[in-house]
């Protein structure tokens, strides 16, 4: 009820009772000044008026400094990069030699002198490498071989016969000298094709006798090119003595002569310089720190960043400032309003809420936390509110109850079945063990009478005659079933596995480097994706490796006209997972249960005994994991493996495996 409506004169402004006469409209402002609303809008407008005035004017002059310290910031990064990118380079150059040295034949070909041995057996992994330059030099420094490629025809380029024995990284391999990193060397070398950053390594025969030695190399050009795409910078290479090598900014010498450090600076150099130059009409800063491998000094590397940005960052802080301050502007406005209307939006809430919870939504909570009648009001709503949720959020529970014991017995019923499965298949493998043990140690011996009687017998029959033919299909035979009675007793006598903690992904990648040659001859594309981090855990390389190699051999001989094989590693639920699928003709579903089975095979007869998957399967029994197969016809077959990634007790001692 109004002061009219109780009969209370309505009171005047001050400025009428005076007697003074005050424009309409500047009177209901005033009057409207002295509400609540008024003094909550207006101390809070001019604070915040005055902080944005002062806040503008500090922050974009911090903004400016700190545009700045990132593009000094930025700077470093980019060398950081670029010198790990020139580390990177030198590992895979380091990867590259330890292959080419330890490939077979390449020692021999090295003592014979025959480059073109060595060409047949360096040119395809120079390939497969994407190798630039490979340098084969013999005990006299001379050059046995070179490969390098030429950028414009995108072949290879032959060589022979160049003198290396000038060459510090040749002279030091060939004197089988050692630095603290160890018997390899780095350096740069001039070549028809520009310089070169190469890598040598010594080549050793089988008593570890020096026979050669091996350089690898990269163009710089492609090197700075590399560098520049990594660390998102301009590269610049020089000598020590200051000598221009290359940069990506072109070799137009009265144009690109600013990137250089002066060589005077340059043999002092030491630390991080900083350095402005303009090039292109462009300003540019640059940071150039020594360039080193192998704990070697080879020059100096530079890293340029385009420097204009600055000044356009600086003109663009202040504008957005400038329209940060009148959008703060607009915003006190806005808040004023909204701290006007604080008092009537609670009762607006409470009231949809109170419509909510009539038509059954219980979730609802007021949210209001105040010291007054409104905030009493709002409790006392909460609390009926509250009262009505745990009444039903009780039935609800104990429906939830009921539904997580059904699950919970469904999964306990599914791990049976599982268990069930592996512990009948258990009892398959230990029957069959027992029985190859007792019979393997008793067929073996007459087998290698009969093969060697038979051989025995061949030496004296002349080739193609009868007799010769029925020999050899004798002692054949006699070596199938001897092959077959080793599996068996293989499968009989599987030794304890030697646990150790390592990581899964180097054996599974040293067991497709086995198989490369048979993946490579079936025409089959290896789709590999491990983890980037380690997968550590306790288990027997060999053995792994041992089941990894028969299910790739497998899919192979699965896929005879080739495909397309997946080997995936990833941790998983505890464990890690590797998943071994083929493109093949896939599994039919009558067979799919028993290739688990000892002597069961689908391949034709002569290509395989049926004791890999049952020898895999005990091998991963050992580890106290589980291998399972599925497949659909004509779409492959997938086998998955699990190891679990936390050491299990041996069930006989309880201690856990090492």
């Amino acid at each position: 009820m109004t002061d009219q409506q109780q009969g209370i004169p309505e009171r005047a402004p001050e400025a009428e009772r005076n007697g003074s006469k005050v424009p309409g409209w500047l009177s209901r402002l005033v009057a409207r000044a002295y509400t609540l609303r008024g003094q909550l809008i207006i101390p809070y407008a001019l604070l915040t008026l005055a902080t944005a005035m002062l806040g503008t004017y500090v922050v974009t002059r911090l903004v400016t400094s700190s545009v700045r310290e990132r593009f000094v910031n930025q700077l470093y990064e980019a060398s950081r990069v670029a010198a790990d990118g020139v580390v990177r380079r030198e590992r895979s150059h380091l990867r590259t030699l330890r292959l080419m040295t330890f490939t077979a034949g390449v020692p021999v070909a090295f003592r014979s002198g025959s480059s073109d041995e060595l060409e047949s057996l360096l040119l395809p992994i120079a390939l497969n490498e994407q190798a630039e330059s490979v340098v084969a030099i013999d005990l006299q420094g001379s050059e046995l071989l070179g490969l390098t490629l030429d950028p414009s025809a995108g072949s290879y380029a032959i060589t022979r016969g160049s003198d290396f024995s000038g060459q510090p990284i040749v002279e030091d391999v060939l004197a089988g000298r050692q630095d603290a990193a160890g018997d390899k060397f780095v350096g740069l070398i001039e070549t028809s094709y520009g310089p070169h950053l190469y890598t040598s390594a010594p080549v050793r025969g089988e008593e570890e006798q020096l026979v050669g030695a091996l350089l690898l190399g990269t163009r710089l050009d492609s090197l700075v090119a590399d560098l520049k795409s990594e660390a998102l910078a301009d590269i610049v290479l020089q000598r020590p003595d200051g000598e221009r090598l290359t940069s990506t900014f072109g070799e137009t010498d009265g144009e690109t002569g600013e990137v250089y450090l002066p060589p005077e600076d340059a043999a002092s150099l030491s630390g991080l310089r900083l350095r402005e130059f303009e090039i292109y009409d462009r300003a540019f800063q640059a940071g150039y720190a020594p360039w080193t491998a192998r704990n070697q000094a080879l020059g100096v590397l530079g890293v340029a960043l385009p420097s204009n940005f600055l000044v356009a960052a600086e003109s663009t802080s202040r504008n957005t400032f400038s329209l940060l301050f009148s959008l703060s502007t607009i915003s006190i406005i806005v808040v004023g309003y909204l701290l006007a209307s604080s008092i009537s939006r609670p009762i607006l809430r409470l009231r949809r809420m109170a419509q909510a919870v009539a038509s059954g939504d219980l979730e609802q909570e007021s949210g209001i936390r105040r010291p007054d009648e409104i905030g009493d009001l709002a409790t006392a709503f909460d609390t009926m509110a509250d009262d009505l949720q745990a009444r039903t959020a009780e039935a609800e529970q104990l429906y939830a109850e009921a539904v997580e014991r059904n699950r919970q017995l469904e999964d306990m019923y599914r791990r049976l079945q599982a268990a069930q499965q592996q512990l009948v298949q258990s009892e398959k493998l230990a029957s069959v063990g027992q029985l190859s043990a007792g019979i393997v140690h008793d067929v073996k011996n007459p087998l290698g009478v009969i093969k060697g009687v038979a051989e025995e017998l061949l030496e004296d029959k002349a080739p193609g005659s009868p007799e010769h033919e029925s020999l050899q299909v004798i002692r054949d035979n006699a070596s199938r079933a001897n092959n077959i009675v080793t599996d068996m007793l293989t499968f009989a006598r599987q030794t304890p596995p030697a646990m150790l903690r390592r990581d899964l992904r180097e054996t599974v990648e040293g067991s497709l480097r086995l198989t490369n040659y048979m993946l490579r001859k079936g025409k089959v594309e290896l789709d590999l994706q491990l983890p980037p981090d380690p997968v550590t855990l306790t288990f027997d390389s060999q053995q792994i490796q041992q089941v990894i190699i028969n299910l790739v051999q497998n899919a192979v001989q699965a896929m005879p006209e080739g495909g397309r094989l997946g080997v995936h590693l990833k941790r998983d639920d505890g464990a890690a997972r590797i998943d071994i699928q083929d493109t093949g003709s896939g599994i039919s579903p009558e067979h799919l249960p028993r290739v688990f089975d000892p002597f069961f095979t689908t391949k034709p007869e002569g290509q395989g005994t049926g004791m890999g998957l049952s020898v895999s399967y005990g091998i991963i029994s050992h580890h106290h994991g589980t291998i399972q197969a599925s497949s659909k016809p004509g779409e492959g077959a997938l086998f998955t493996i699990r190891l679990p990634l936390q050491a299990v007790p041996d069930p006989a001692s309880g201690e856990v495996e090492a």
